[in-house]
């Protein structure tokens, strides 16, 4: 059934957030939770505590914390659209997020998108937005977690979500910001 969805909470960053994470829009569980990827069988924080290492713990207190020591910022392309439960396919009338906040107050350096839709999303709806604010930040889509991708096992998306933290540079050596990591 199709339900017109606002967001309902805000996004996790500091002033130290080098890579900001960016789904579609929050799963009926997750937006239940009030927090980011909270369905028990999506596998994000899986993967973050497979990349990272540690554990980020189960409730969203500690797994922003968890996000925030590893200099990742989470948020979401879409602040309302039309949604049939958590399927992007059915996305339809969607609002973007005003992401420019973070990207003008933290050291951005690589924006992850979790799957195709999120992707297309920001490329249509946010991206334009930030070219004519003179923002440029290099933009990624990288599988999405959920437990619809079962074309993704485990072991495949801590491979694919490592490489893109790497690539960002915030996993080990260079994860630090030197004053020269930039907008």
């Amino acid at each position: 059934m199709m339900q017109h969805v606002v967001h309902g909470f805000g996004p996790v960053w500091d002033g130290a957030s080098q890579v900001l994470v960016l789904g579609s829009m929050p799963s009926p569980k997750s937006r239940e939770r009030g927090f980011y990827y909270m369905h028990p069988r999506n596998r994000f924080w899986p993967v973050m505590a497979a990349v990272f290492g540690g554990d980020p713990g189960r409730e969203p207190a500690t797994r922003a914390a968890f996000a925030l020591n590893h200099h990742v910022a989470l948020w979401d392309v879409l602040a309302s659209c039309d949604i049939s439960g958590a399927s992007d396919g059915s996305i339809r009338n969607p609002e973007p997020n005003d992401i420019s906040m973070i990207l003008c107050g933290a050291p951005i350096r690589l924006v992850m998108t979790t799957g195709s839709k999120a992707g297309q999303l920001y490329v249509k709806l946010v991206e334009p937005g930030l070219k004519r604010l003179g923002i440029d930040v290099e933009m990624m889509t990288v599988a999405s977690t959920s437990p619809a991708n079962a074309a993704k096992s485990l072991n495949d998306l801590v491979s694919i979500y490592r490489a893109a933290f790497a690539h960002a540079g915030v996993l080990g050596a260079g994860a630090d910001c030197d004053g020269a990591c930039g907008n």
